[in-house]
């Protein structure tokens, strides 16, 4: 389903984005990786760029061929560097960067974004969520932090749950809308990357642990690039502002908890 396709994948020096744009290479598509660090296996094709500012975005997009069939913005942090750092990558840069390419992408294209379980939230903090991300280009995420209050244990969290629901706007955004750019998410819960440490001391180990317990064992890579590769694939042409729980039921468990079903 990705035979001859052109998929551009943020974050592929690790993680899921390394396993995503090595499993879509197998499958057939011409992989483009964007990435801060250069990764430890060669790609034939890799942009070194950064995302968190809006010039860092505008080089990337520079650099980019006219035509591309898929973005799949993996690339993010887990909220350690600070708050300002964590909303600049994991939303409005990574919303930067889709609304740029959007031009280039085929009719029919698509969007994925790896949000988080961590995201659950955005129902309870909708109100913050919409005023948010209705801000229009890339703001002063510094200022706009300080302004709103917003502290940096929130940071990741909230970079989710932002992402969430810029994800069902923007599947009905003209921008994409109108080209038939279908735009949806993939939410893994906890994941055995390098960065998991990260979360561990960001989220907390009762979180954690709590939330591996509930499914059984943490998530791989491998357990999430075949999702974000599906949605990218014309397989889910019929699949647009969605929401995929890639976390092995724990959504599920939390919602069984939360609603008391």
């Amino acid at each position: 389903m990705l035979f001859g396709k052109t998929i551009l994948i943020t974050g592929v020096a690790s993680g899921i984005g390394a396993r995503t744009a090595e499993l879509a290479g197998q499958m057939g598509a011409d992989v483009i990786g964007v990435d801060v660090r250069v990764p430890s296996q060669g790609q034939a094709s890799f942009i070194r760029g950064d995302i968190s500012t809006s010039a860092g975005v505008t080089e990337i997009v520079r650099q980019l061929p006219r035509h591309i069939d898929a973005l799949a913005n993996v690339a993010g942090l887990s909220g350690n560097t600070g708050l300002a750092a964590t909303l600049a990558v994991n939303f409005y840069g990574l919303r930067a960067l889709s609304e740029a390419l959007a031009p280039r992408l085929r009719e029919g294209g698509a969007i994925v974004n790896v949000a988080s379980i961590a995201g659950y939230g955005w129902r309870a903090n909708i109100e913050r969520a919409k005023t948010l991300t209705a801000i229009e280009g890339f703001p002063d995420v510094a200022s706009l932090a300080a302004k709103h209050g917003l502290k940096n244990e929130e940071g990741y969290p909230l970079s989710k749950e932002l992402l969430l629901l810029w994800t069902m706007r923007a599947a009905h955004q003209p921008l994409f809308k109108d080209r038939g750019i279908r735009v949806n998410a993939v939410s893994p819960g906890p994941v055995e990357t390098p960065i998991l440490k990260q979360f561990r001391a960001v989220l907390g180990d009762e979180r954690v642990d709590s939330d591996i317990t509930r499914v059984g064992r943490a998530g791989t890579s491998a357990d999430i690039a075949p999702a974000i590769l599906f949605l990218c694939s014309d397989g889910a042409r019929w699949v647009n502002g969605a929401n995929l729980a890639t976390d092995g039921g724990l959504e599920a468990s939390i919602n069984a908890e939360v609603l008391g079903f």
